[in-house]
């Protein structure tokens, strides 16, 4: 039978027929059973947890499918478009408003309205507006991420200081102060530029909207050139090495001897840090939330994680909800983050003593706090990309700051052509015939 493969190009969708060999959606199906794809590791553990919900649920079948990470985005995109999407799914939060305009999932404001114990309440504020688009809910966060300051404390002290400074330009200064005592080839900070994240929460720090909501680019704007102008000082006054991460054969080796001193990471990095450097570092690393501007308050970071979502076109949306409310109970939670090391997106959750008693946790607890999201337009993704591409060519000396602040507008200016044809279109209301 004819399948679709589906290419995305600046913020275009593209069919291409091919001829491939399909099972029907329904194929092998119940009224009782429900498809459910999960992305990773984590599509793995849950066939674990699902097993006890079809306990408490006598004759219903969940089937799980596995898909990895590296596929997951164009299996999404060619399932919409042939009509093969499971009932529901774990989906990176970032994808959510892509799927939205795609029209390929179902709201939910009005389950939540019935379900007093899936309100936003029980969530952090930002994790939860990263899944409302243009005011409707289309998903339920399942488990968060934010970024933090992964650093060594041993190193901070022989600074002359006994925590993580909260400001700027107190952080700055204790910086300076880790490559004084280290000495040369030693850093205090690794920012690889091929990541975004770190300009991103700068960004945000400041106040930048990063794209307005007219659709176009706002790195050129005063906020976010703050923001930059500190990112970029961090590489030229020999604070943080002008590299990518394919530069550094083992971050977590040269972070052991010392090479650097601070990493803005994710919650993954707490178990690998505890795998793989020496027992004797183990005392040696803590997490500290990010500084900000002017305080505590300013030092936001951004919002991230997984979360389900139900399919438009599901005929059990009812028991893809129970599931859900499932998913998110607690301690269904707790054993989720004991089985993977994902942070749990319920408050409630945390009260465990599993994470209530874990230092480094405690950090991204504060943080998530303070997460709020990145703009939610299908073509982020791509917009990332040009973010790292003009830090790049910033710090290794092929432009200016504010030359390549000026590119990176125009760059994401026209990837958002389209939305703001959109847009406009839609402020005009339905064209009237004559």
């Amino acid at each position: 039978m004819v399948g679709w493969e589906v290419s995305v190009r600046h913020g275009w969708v593209f069919l291409l027929a091919t001829f491939v060999l399909t099972t029907t959606c329904t194929s092998g199906n119940t009224p009782d059973t429900l498809r459910f794809w999960a992305f990773g590791r984590e599509g793995e553990v849950v066939a674990q947890l699902v097993r006890d919900f079809e306990r408490e649920h006598p004759g219903v079948h969940v089937r799980v499918q596995q898909i990895p990470w590296s596929a997951a985005h164009e299996k999404l995109l060619t399932a919409h478009v042939g009509g093969a999407l499971p009932d529901m799914a774990a989906m990176g939060n970032t994808w959510v408003p892509e799927m939205v305009t795609l029209g390929a999932l179902a709201p939910l404001d009005s389950l939540v309205r019935q379900s007093s114990d899936m309100d936003s309440t029980g969530h952090f504020p930002g994790i939860w507006a990263t899944n409302v688009v243009d005011g409707g809910l289309y998903g339920i966060p399942w488990y968060v991420d934010t970024r933090v300051l992964f650093y060594r404390r041993d190193i901070l002290a022989r600074a002359g200081y006994t925590r993580m400074p909260e400001t700027w330009p107190e952080w700055r200064e204790a910086m300076r102060a880790i490559t004084r005592v280290m000495g040369p080839r030693h850093y205090a900070i690794y920012l690889p530029v091929n990541e975004w994240p770190p300009q991103v929460i700068l960004g945000l720090q400041q106040g930048s909207p990063l794209v307005t909501p007219e659709g176009y680019g706002a790195f050129a704007d005063s906020s976010f050139t703050r923001a930059f102008a500190f990112l970029v000082s961090l590489y030229r006054d020999g604070l943080a090495p002008p590299v990518s991460n394919t530069e550094v054969a083992n971050l977590y080796q040269e972070f052991a001897r010392g090479t650097f001193a601070m990493y803005i990471t994710g919650p993954w990095n707490i178990g690998e840090f505890r795998r793989r450097l020496p027992a004797a570092m183990q005392q040696a690393w803590t997490t500290a939330p990010l500084p900000g501007p002017t305080g505590p308050a300013s030092g936001v970071s951004v919002a991230g994680g997984c979360s389900l979502v139900v399919f438009r076109g599901s005929r059990h949306r009812a028991l893809a909800w129970e599931l859900m409310r499932f998913l998110s109970r607690p301690d269904v939670q707790v054993r989720f983050y004991r089985l993977t090391g994902d942070l749990p997106a319920r408050r409630e959750a945390w009260r465990d003593t599993t994470l209530a008693g874990d230092r480094e946790a405690q950090a991204f607890r504060i943080e998530l706090d303070r997460a709020v999201p990145t703009p939610m337009i299908p073509e982020w993704e791509e917009v990332t990309t040009r973010i790292m591409d003009q830090t790049e060519a910033a710090v290794r000396g092929g432009a200016s700051p504010a030359t390549a602040l000026e590119a990176l507008d125009r760059d994401v200016n026209h990837l958002l052509e389209r939305r703001r044809y959109l847009l406009a279109r839609r402020a005009a209301g339905p064209s009237v015939p004559r």
